[in-house]
């Protein structure tokens, strides 16, 4: 497994930056300016962007968190599952709640008897 690097100098060196208009709610300024900041890992190929605040400069900040915690979160290895069995108590237990079930759905049916 990559092991990527995180820190903020490492995301600058290893991320394409991208600049774009991003519409929405924030008036004239944010619908004229280029605010919108779209990063992608060269290495890894992951993109995020940013475009919630009206400040280019601010969504920059945001979108290298947002980086640096994809990056993190992709980095953790996943414990692998090792194969269990119920146990004869377990199967036991299921069998017999299986039974009470069905004498309760039998019991509601109507019994015809031969007069």
């Amino acid at each position: 497994m990559v092991k990527y690097e995180t820190d903020r100098e490492a995301l600058e060196r290893d991320c394409e930056m991208e600049f774009f208009v991003a519409g929405g709610p924030g008036g004239q300024h944010r619908n004229k300016v280029e605010t919108g900041v779209r990063l992608t890992h060269r290495p890894s190929g992951i993109v995020v962007a940013a475009t919630e605040r009206r400040s280019q400069s601010a969504n920059r900040d945001a979108a290298y968190e947002r980086m640096a915690e994809k990056l993190i979160a992709l980095q953790i290895v996943q414990k692998p599952r090792r194969a269990t069995k119920p146990s004869a108590g377990a199967k036991a237990q299921r069998l017999e709640g299986k039974k009470r079930k069905s004498e309760i759905k039998q019991s509601r049916s109507r019994k015809i008897s031969d007069d």
